[in-house]
């Protein structure tokens, strides 16, 4: 029986695997395992979801060496543009009338990808219209990032790649986030909170590294910082991303700060662009059913005229049993 099911996608040439790698990472799927051999090199990759398509070819065509599905194709066309990437084909057309969008990016080195998608609210016949979900668009928003002065040699790698991701989304340069300065991680609930409270700002971005000591220290402000900000959140309703590193060593940190695991700061700025984006769809989705739609055999405050009738004449008899 089957266990699992891996597709693999050959790149064409030393020199574009890393270009790939930080392609896929910034298109949102999760890197796993990455090993190297004399034969070859090699990273995985994880999405939520998965199709496998069989395919018997009746006519030939132009072969691509991978196909990728996305939520929201006209923002990943933004995101590759950004990068500098060759688009060899756009070949549904950019007009917002079109149903989907799909184009292929061709690589210095040969390696050719296919990015297809149905745009928001057109996708019917798939079964994810039935979730909400957010987007990766930042144009027009308002962000703030809070980010500690401690361990800045981390903070500040975290700090642009929190920038980049903003930028990368559509955010404005300088006028789309606010950077709010503050001495340790233990300051950073207190400072959101406070930006929070302005109304002024979209979604909060909280930068920070903790590594562990020699004392119990460490255990206690991860609680303390980890509480604060989500309580923070959940208390003025304004998102908070949660990019505070909380590592044993130095390397950990240096690996998550831009290295082999990424940048923490640049997903947090992801997140932090798709609540925004997912607190607008479901303000804009979910409506309070009014007591018209609701059938009255259903609802709670069902009261029949003769019933109530039958309550008033019982308390009428009370009261004059009471006078005599």
């Amino acid at each position: 029986m089957i266990k699992s099911v891996n597709i693999g996608a050959l790149v064409r040439s030393a020199a574009d695997f890393d270009p790939v790698v930080e392609l896929l990472i910034a298109l949102g799927l999760r890197k796993g395992f990455a090993g190297e051999n004399e034969n070859a090199r090699s990273t995985s990759f994880f999405s939520t979801r998965l199709q496998f398509d069989l395919i018997q070819r009746k006519k030939p065509w132009d072969e691509v060496d991978l196909v990728l599905r996305v939520q929201d194709p006209d923002t990943a066309f933004q995101l590759v543009h950004h990068r500098g990437l060759k688009v060899s084909g756009d070949y549904s057309g950019t007009e917002p009338s079109h149903a989907a969008r799909h184009f292929e990016i061709e690589f210095p080195g040969g390696t050719r990808l296919l990015i297809l998608g149905e745009r928001a609210d057109t996708n019917v016949g798939d079964t994810d219209h039935l979730a909400f979900e957010g987007d990766l668009k930042a144009d027009g928003k308002h962000f703030g990032i809070v980010v500690s002065r401690f361990n800045s040699f981390i903070t500040e790698r975290l700090l642009s790649g929190a920038i980049d991701g903003l930028v990368r989304c559509g955010a404005t340069f300088h006028e789309g986030y606010q950077i709010v300065r503050v001495p340790g991680a233990f300051e950073i609930p207190s400072a959101a909170r406070t930006l929070a409270l302005t109304g002024k700002y979209d979604a909060l971005i909280c930068i920070g590294c903790l590594l562990r000591g020699d004392t119990a220290h460490y255990d206690v402000i991860v609680n303390e910082v980890t509480r604060g900000i989500g309580q923070s959140a959940q208390e003025t309703g304004v998102p908070h991303a949660f990019g505070v590193l909380t590592c044993d060593t130095l390397e950990q940190a240096i690996d998550r700060a831009g290295l082999k695991m990424g940048n923490k700061g640049f997903e947090a700025a992801l997140a932090a662009v798709e609540m925004v984006s997912l607190k607008q769809v479901v303000g804009r989705r979910s409506s309070v059913v009014s007591e018209k739609q609701i059938p009255r055999s259903a609802r709670n405050d069902k009261v029949s005229a003769q019933s109530t009738s039958r309550r008033n004449v019982k308390a009428a008899r009370k009261s004059s049993k009471k006078r005599k």
